[in-house]
């Protein structure tokens, strides 16, 4: 017998059996089928916590919503009680109603997209003065510091406590 054949033969064989015993161990066998029955299980547990959560945020947009309608109806401008109180017609929104905002500062405000009473309390005193500055040197005197405070009370509908205030105020300053 020629070994010229046989030593292929022999390396082949235990190449293969090597092959096929290291991808025994490494492979991990037939664990696939258990692997991906719990990566499953995990999915549907997430599907359903998914939909939990979109429930939950739905009836919370819902709350939440039908607060804002009550407190947008329960702050409804009345015309007549602020007639009542300042003696004379009050535009809604009109920021000219804040002591120290005349026409020109109004329209500053509405070129920063700040055109409502609810807009301007919500301002910072910082932003307020960023908006004066904004219109030159001529706007830097005046002191906005109790503006947002009295477009509160305007947008509230406090009249006579926004009266009050602005009569103990000496010209917006």
């Amino acid at each position: 017998m020629n070994w010229c054949i046989l030593i292929p033969l022999l390396v082949g064989l235990i190449s293969a059996l090597l092959g096929y015993l290291l991808g025994r161990l490494l492979g991990g066998g037939n664990d696939d089928s258990d692997r991906i029955a719990r990566l499953e299980a995990d999915l549907e547990a997430c599907k359903n916590s998914r939909t939990s959560l979109e429930a939950d945020l739905k009836s919370e947009n819902t709350n939440v919503a039908s607060s804002f309608a009550a407190t947008a109806a329960a702050i409804a401008f009345d015309a007549d009680a602020a007639k009542a109180v300042f003696g004379k017609k009050i535009k809604e929104n009109d920021l000219t109603v804040v002591e120290g905002i005349g026409p020109k500062i109004q329209e500053l405000f509405h070129n920063h997209d700040v055109n409502t009473w609810r807009a301007l309390s919500e301002c910072s005193v910082d932003k307020c003065q960023s908006v004066l500055d904004s219109g030159g040197d001529r706007f830097k005197i005046h002191n906005p510091g109790s503006w947002p405070e009295q477009a509160k009370m305007a947008y509230q509908g406090r009249w006579a406590d926004l009266l009050k205030w602005q009569d103990e105020l000496d010209g917006g300053k």
